[in-house]
């Protein structure tokens, strides 16, 4: 699987910039199929940083009413990436 497919999007939330700049812990959207070797040997290719560990976890879709009919969102992996001390990834949040 290409590098381009695994990693999906970062997630910036609240829980995720607190992680981010207590921990060194950084979320991204994976895609579902990816198991965590490939999600950390991704993460170290896409932004030339240190890999130290990999938690990964299913987020199932919610229920969604569009009018009468009721609905689902697609079922999606989240991964939470733990770097070395010294390395970061750059994000630009801009407004």
């Amino acid at each position: 699987m290409e590098v381009y497919q695994i990693i999906r999007k970062l997630l910036v939330t609240e829980k995720s910039t607190v992680a981010r700049e207590e921990s060194n812990k950084y979320i991204f959207e994976v895609d579902r199929k990816a198991n965590k070797v490939e999600i950390g040997q991704a993460v170290e290719k896409l932004f030339k940083v240190k890999v130290i560990d990999v938690h990964v976890m299913h987020v199932l879709g919610k229920k969604k009413r569009t009018g009468k009919v009721m609905g689902q969102k697609s079922s999606w992996k989240k991964a939470i990436v733990t770097l070395t001390a010294g390395n970061r990834i750059e994000i630009s949040e801009s407004l």
